[in-house]
């Protein structure tokens, strides 16, 4: 089957054998979406090598469990021990043996066919098309925030960045009634928010101290530094990036400032599929380009320009 490869920090289209894994569920791949991970890992982030890509929707064409088997779905990318201290206590996402979709050992989805156990699958509902369902992944990332920490009508909400997943975490933050501002650098990023009602805010008037909630996802050291400064005493700062590498970070002030800062990634697909089903998100707005699996290495260069928003593969 083609696939895409990366290897030694390279891409390359190349024919691999059919997965065939036992007990898991044979997916034929229809549409993929190409996310910030997968631009870093090409860049080294983290060493990988195999099939990229998790953010997926598909349908199931071999499974033990035949009711699955022509099922439109959506995958969660940790497979899991269940038998971990990490997966006891209910911190799944943590197993201590876990392999991930396209980044942890586990080949990904810029592919004809993956696997994942049927544990991992969503059924699509009808309604939601695939040009919706492949968002499911990160729209759940989005929504984890909310499983985290409340957010009630009338917080003062910063969101620093809007590509890609700021984007969704836009449009799920608006939904809570919350008094939300988001730091967007590029006009297409802007034009988008403000299609919605979502309010802009430039850099430089963002008020040091007077956030309650402040979520970074650029990306960069620099957009942190901004959400440091924004974060009011006692608040709460969300780190929704990965960096490269190390960051320098004034933990003395944080201590002071007695800032709670809490990591988010992977989140619930089944909210994330209900919001698309009725409507109340729309993420395809953010789709700028879609390519055959044959140009993928071109859908990679589109997707690594600077203000890109989501590139899409399809199969």
């Amino acid at each position: 089957m083609k696939t895409l490869w990366l290897e030694n920090n390279k891409i390359d289209v190349r024919d691999v054998p059919q997965p065939q894994k036992p007990k898991e569920a044979l997916v034929k791949i229809r549409k993929a979406g190409i996310c910030s991970t997968d631009l870093e890992l090409v860049k080294g982030y983290y060493p990988y090598t195999g099939i990229l890509g998790h953010e997926f929707v598909g349908e199931v064409v071999k499974a033990d469990d035949a009711s699955w088997i022509g099922q439109r779905v959506v995958g969660e990318i940790n497979a899991v021990c269940g038998g971990c201290e990490q997966c006891l206590n209910e911190r799944p996402t943590h197993c201590e043996h876990r392999t991930v979709l396209g980044i942890v050992n586990r080949d990904g989805v810029f592919a004809e066919f993956t696997q994942l156990p049927i544990a991992n699958l969503h059924r699509v509902p009808a309604s939601v098309p695939d040009g919706m369902a492949v968002f499911t992944e990160p729209l759940a990332a989005a929504l984890e925030i909310q499983e985290q920490i409340s957010i009630k009508p009338g917080n003062r909400v910063l969101l620093v960045g809007a590509g890609r997943l700021g984007q969704l975490i836009a449009q799920t933050l608006a939904l809570t009634g919350c008094d939300l501002r988001v730091v967007a650098r590029h006009p297409r990023q802007q034009d988008l928010l403000t299609a919605r009602g979502i309010r802009l805010i430039n850099e430089a008037d963002v008020q040091k101290w007077r956030w309650d909630v402040v979520v970074e996802a650029t990306g960069s050291p620099s957009g942190f530094a901004l959400a440091r400064r924004a974060i009011r005493p006692r608040g709460t700062l969300v780190l929704k990036s990965t960096y490269k590498g190390e960051m320098s970070v004034d933990f003395s002030s944080i201590v002071v400032d007695e800032i709670n800062i809490i990591g988010s990634r992977c989140g619930p697909f089944e909210p994330a599929l209900r919001l698309m089903e009725e409507r109340r998100v729309d993420p395809t707005v953010l789709i700028d380009a879609e390519y055959p699996l044959a140009e993928v290495i071109k859908a990679f260069e589109r997707a690594a320009q600077p203000g890109a928003l989501k590139v899409v593969v399809n199969l």
